[in-house]
């Protein structure tokens, strides 16, 4: 018999068809709490994403459940003390999108600091028959702050690097194996950087920790990207900071309640948004789609999976 498995978010089909091969598929969306009671005993696994909310009462509600299974790098929405209480396994899908998401923290940077988006429109409007574009930000050469210095951290370096740029960090502690400077928390990086990028790991540590002091550090000629997680940043300080022009502009790719926006950002000239697609390239989508998979039929064959939730 086909290990049951409740999806609890939506799939793209290319995973979708190989697990309903596999294993007895369930969509949450599809079932009410009678017909979610009824399988319960059943449910030995679950798919979920990374932006998914499975909660403690959810795992509670599923007693045969062995495994959750994310598509994604982060795992902010699954209650993971919960699940350990519960002897679940909880897997992601963590480095296959890191070049992607460096490159994209680039972009953003590039595209906020030149004003792309904007001088695209200018060039759309016919404003250029009239006068040329007002001048720009220099990125190469200047100050860049890294906030996490992890894997994709490292990676948006290794591309700064090549833009000559001079680079330092913050993180719980200082890297060993880096020439890159460190500081000791996010204000103080800020007040020595033109160009901060967040790039640190979400939940409740790294809540808000972007508020108004560190973007007053950051000042009127700072440029802030996020690519991270939306919840480190205090949204509506950021909007304020953006319609006051105490910083200069921002790149974010990321929000705390997606798909909605912190009100007064879509009315922002200074802000280029982009709607959490940073690592969905052809080839990282595949790859972290296969991982999924991979999770879940290596604990159901009764071998070890392949990356789990440390």
């Amino acid at each position: 018999m086909k290990p049951a498995v409740l999806l609890v978010c939506r799939l793209p089909e290319a995973l979708g068809g190989r697990l309903r091969e596999r294993f007895d598929c369930h969509e949450l969306a599809q079932l009410d709490s009678a017909g979610l009671k009824a399988l319960a005993p059943r449910l030995r696994g679950m798919v979920a994403s990374g932006e998914s909310i499975v909660g403690r009462e959810l795992i509670a509600r599923l007693p045969a459940l062995e495994i959750i299974s994310v598509l994604g790098v982060g795992y902010d929405g699954i209650d993971i003390a919960a699940a350990r209480e519960h002897g679940v396994c909880v897997t992601h899908t963590p480095g296959l999108s890191t070049e992607d998401i460096a490159d994209f923290a680039l972009a953003l940077l590039l595209a906020a600091a030149r004003e792309v988006v904007n001088a695209d429109r200018f060039v759309r409007r016919g404003e250029w028959a009239t006068g040329r574009y007002p001048m720009t930000r220099r990125v190469s050469g200047a100050r860049l702050g890294i906030v996490g210095l992890g894997r994709i951290g490292r990676a948006v370096a290794t591309r700064a690097l090549a833009f000559g740029m001079d680079i330092a960090y913050t993180g719980r502690t200082p890297k060993t194996d880096v020439p890159y400077r460190w500081c000791s928390d996010a204000r103080s990086l800020a007040a020595e950087v033109d160009y901060l990028v967040v790039c640190a790991s979400g939940g409740e540590a790294t809540r808000a920790l972007i508020d108004a002091a560190v973007l007053d550090a950051l000042g009127p000629t700072g440029v802030l990207v996020n690519i991270a997680r939306g919840a480190i940043i205090d949204e509506d300080a950021l909007v304020q900071a953006l319609q006051e022009r105490r910083i200069l502009a921002a790149g974010l790719d990321v929000f705390c309640h997606e798909p909605q926006l912190a009100q007064g950002l879509l009315a922002l000239d200074n802000v280029v948004l982009t709607p959490h697609m940073a690592s969905t390239t052809d080839a990282t989508v595949h790859a972290m789609l296969d991982l999924t998979f991979a999770n879940l039929a290596a604990h159901f064959d009764g071998l070890p999976v392949p990356t789990p939730v440390s």
